[in-house]
């Protein structure tokens, strides 16, 4: 089983470019089916989740070739509706084919999704706005039988702005009859960069990054080359290991924007933050200050991505921090195994409160998901003596070669079987 392990102590400094966004690349390689046509897209990350949509697309029929950072996607010869059961149990996100594939062959069989355990994500708010298109959709033996005798375009409601159901609806819209309009959508980054390449390839959806997003059904896509958004997640990451090394690190190719919500949370801890637009520099305190209240939110607010990381920060800070998480119910396994590393973290529910010590120590720790995952590392990156991490797969589902990344700013980390 891999592992990292770290030596803490050492202080961060150096300079590193962002790579593409995983939560943005993987709702376009699924929109790749829709048309029949032919994708070239650029600046993806090399991750676990990347090569599971990858596998999907060429068990669908479709033609990828992938060099370096690009893949060019030839999906006209796409000759399958069931999407594999193994991959989709591997990767939540997959649930994303079942408006694609609805918009391009009018049916899909696929299993309820698998992925991160941070609590519920029901799928329900999928379901019932395809229905509302004209999809009839059977739920059994873990399975979803969907199909429909052409798409139409429906006004949708959301109840909550998941991410997951604003991109299947967008998905569906793309070559349904009429107009599509979702209120209440998701408003996140990754929702404009879809909207971006659907555009490109000749779609005529607008509203994307708003709460309401119109998508005008289109018979046709063309030939589209599209370069994927900058991962502001990772951005966030790289800016909490400065800030919890007491380093000094030069971040570039990132979106600025998109990270305003961490940026605020990180000068109220007491971190120095300078940018342009596409670079910025984070050096971090010689003491974190406690945040009274880190409450998760739907973009614009601070993202659920992001809580653990904050927590591992929080932890070292010169007094009381308290976390509310409202995104997920489930998203605070990281915090017993900071406990190991002699944090002094208490939860109640979806309440983290969070009373820092000086000085965190060296022990074996297990990452639960992919955020905690990173979470454990930071922590490691402080932790006086040797911190192990396992189950680094997690990680390895949303960070390009994490440890690499840190070794070149000057961390003691390496990856180990």
């Amino acid at each position: 089983m891999e592992k990292y392990i770290i030596n803490g102590g050492n202080r961060l400094t150096g300079e590193i470019s962002i790579s593409g966004a995983k939560n943005a690349v993987l709702p376009i390689l699924a929109a790749t089916v829709i048309g029949g046509n032919k994708s070239i897209i650029s600046n993806i990350p090399n991750l676990r989740d990347v090569e599971i949509m990858k596998e999907i697309l060429i068990a669908l029929g479709c033609d990828v070739d992938g060099t370096g950072s690009t893949m060019v996607i030839d999906s006209k010869p796409l000759n399958q509706i069931i999407v594999p059961e193994e991959l989709v149990r591997e990767m939540r996100s997959s649930i994303i084919f079942m408006g694609a594939m609805l918009a391009r062959t009018g049916e899909v069989i696929i299993s309820y999704p698998g992925g991160c355990e941070i609590g519920p994500r029901p799928i329900d708010l999928h379901l019932k706005a395809l229905r509302n298109m004209g999809a009839e959709i059977e739920e059994s033996h873990g399975h979803l039988y969907c199909k429909a005798e052409g798409l139409k375009g429906a006004d949708i409601q959301l109840d909550y702005p998941s991410v997951g159901a604003t991109e299947n609806i967008i998905l569906a819209g793309v070559t349904a009859e009429g107009t599509t309009i979702i209120r209440n959508a998701a408003r996140e980054p990754e929702i404009i960069d879809l909207q971006n390449y659907l555009n490109k390839s000749g779609a005529r959806i607008s509203g994307a990054g708003t709460s309401v997003i119109t998508i005008e059904g289109v018979k046709d896509l063309r030939d589209v080359t599209h370069s994927i958004i900058s991962d502001r997640i990772v951005t966030g990451t790289i800016m909490t290991a400065a800030a919890i090394t007491g380093g000094d690190i030069i971040i570039n190719n990132v979106i600025v924007d998109h990270v305003i919500g961490i940026i605020a949370k990180m000068k109220e801890a007491g971190v120095m933050i300078y940018s342009n637009g596409t670079s910025m520099k984070v050096t971090g305190p010689r003491r974190i200050n406690p945040i009274e209240m880190l409450q998760t939110l739907p973009y614009p607010g601070f993202p659920t991505d992001m809580q653990a990381q904050m927590m591992a920060l929080l932890s070292i800070a010169n007094g009381t921090s308290i976390i509310s998480e409202t995104v997920f119910e489930n998203r605070f396994k990281h915090a017993e195994e900071l406990t190991r590393m002699g944090a002094n973290i208490k939860t109640f529910g979806r309440v983290a409160v969070i009373s820092g010590v000086k000085e965190l120590t060296g022990a074996k720790t297990t990452a639960k998901d992919l955020r905690g995952g990173a979470a454990l590392t930071l922590a490691g990156l402080v932790a006086r003596g040797t911190t192990e991490v396992y189950n680094i797969h997690h990680i390895e589902r949303g960070y390009e070669d994490l440890h690499l990344m840190l070794q070149k700013l000057g961390a003691d980390i390496i990856k180990s079987n």
